[in-house]
């Protein structure tokens, strides 16, 4: 992986020794990264260079606090050698996940592991906490950074995860009626000047793709969809190994989409009169309508994930429950692979989970006399929140863009 002649990167004259030596040394950060600890000679072995020039380059890791030694390998015959891995401390970043009844908060090092999280409750309906969104976030993650040890300072940058989208044109959040405190549109700046460091706002959907494509069902498909039923509801369109988010940052808002037996989403995606959206497929398959779908045959639940607990056991009225619900996720899923045609769907959230492979099974069947493309269909298995998860994920590979460039040593 020793970098060719002729190469370039930004910040050097193409073919340098100091563009070609930061190139050497981003190839081996990102083998340390994802093999984790290898020694002086698997490194070179990996990126092609000779033993002196591994030797030199992670010593010069080392002192500039990237690497670190971390043992040796032993029952080898001849010495022991030395084992390096990335040091956990050369950063650290934040993670949120933003719901309607509170924040959740992560903090990792560089290695992508957690040290802390903290949660704060925060009632979408609460009107007290309609201007203390910053103070929240910070909240969140003060907690986070207490639990790990760390303050503030140790932050290198921030990913959040929410409900619907933010504008590209205009900075504002779309698609989240129902988070009236996070609607201002200098919200990444005032969130930016409270932590100390780079926001991003993702739509929470699209972050529950990334922690799929990279740690989930999807890890071996470059062509997705993931169809995210809980309280609202979405999707995150995955083609090429790349993400789709639109014009507005609104592709996969699949929660508004008119199909029939919903009524119409009238008012656009900025109407707040309604939590729900006020129509489309959510009003259908969201946690809501399930409740509501599993009180009219008799069972009484006062979530979704508890009603189709109940109806997977509960032989006639929860098989009615089940085939019903199943009919509603195929009728919209048939309209997401019509137009992108996916290898796989990935059915995730609240609705997913609860209602498992038995659910996924009758959704299987009611697509197969479809006259469209048949995609595999797998629930999700990814353990945690996989919003956190994938926010974590985004945090940790933007934060190395930085971290890892050694340019930035020689500047």
């Amino acid at each position: 992986m020793a970098a060719p002649p002729g190469s370039s990167t930004q910040g050097g004259t193409p073919g340098t020794p100091r563009v070609l030596r930061a190139m050497n040394d981003r190839a081996a950060l990102d083998l340390l990264a994802a093999h984790g600890p290898l020694t002086r000679t698997r490194l070179g072995e990996l990126t092609g260079l000779s033993k002196p020039t591994a030797s030199q380059l992670l010593t010069r890791l080392e002192s500039v606090g990237l690497v670190r030694t971390t043992g040796n390998v032993t029952g080898r015959p001849g010495p022991n050698a030395q084992l390096y891995e990335i040091d956990p401390a050369a950063a650290h970043v934040a993670a949120l996940a933003v719901d309607q009844e509170g924040i959740t908060a992560a903090v990792a090092d560089i290695t992508g592991q957690v040290a802390g999280e903290h949660r704060v409750t925060a009632p979408a309906t609460d009107e007290s906490l309609t201007n203390r969104t910053g103070e929240l976030v910070a909240e969140a993650v003060d907690g986070a950074l207490a639990a790990a040890g760390l303050g503030r300072d140790d932050l290198h940058s921030t990913v959040i995860g929410t409900p619907g989208a933010l504008d590209p044109r205009t900075g504002k959040l779309r698609y989240a009626p129902h988070l009236p405190g996070w609607q201002s549109r200098t919200l990444r700046d005032e969130l930016a000047e409270v932590l100390h460091t780079p926001i991003v706002i993702e739509n929470d959907v699209n972050l529950a793709a990334i922690a799929e494509q990279h740690h989930g069902t999807a890890q071996d498909f470059d062509d997705f969809a993931l169809v995210w039923a809980d309280e609202g509801v979405g999707a995150a369109i995955v083609l090429g190994g790349t993400l789709l988010r639109g014009a507005t940052g609104g592709a996969g808002e699949i929660g508004y989409m008119p199909l029939p037996g919903a009524p119409l989403a009238q008012g656009g995606p900025d109407a707040a009169a309604r939590p729900d959206g006020g129509g489309g497929f959510q009003m259908l398959v969201g946690s809501p309508a399930v409740v509501e779908l599993a009180r009219d045959h008799g069972i009484d639940a006062p979530t979704a994930t508890k009603a189709l607990a109940a109806a997977l056991r509960t032989p006639g009225a929860g098989d009615e429950v089940l085939t019903e619900l199943a009919r509603r996720l195929a009728t919209g899923l048939a309209s997401v692979v019509a137009v992108v045609d996916p290898e796989l769907v990935v059915l995730s959230g609240e609705v997913a989970q609860a209602g498992g492979e038995r659910l996924r099974e009758l959704v299987e069947t009611e697509m197969t006399g479809l006259a469209l493309p048949r995609p595999q269909l797998r629930i999700s298995e990814i353990e945690g929140d996989p919003i956190l998860i994938g926010a974590l994920r985004t945090a940790v590979a933007d934060a190395r863009q930085t971290v890892f460039d050694t340019a930035r040593f020689d500047a």
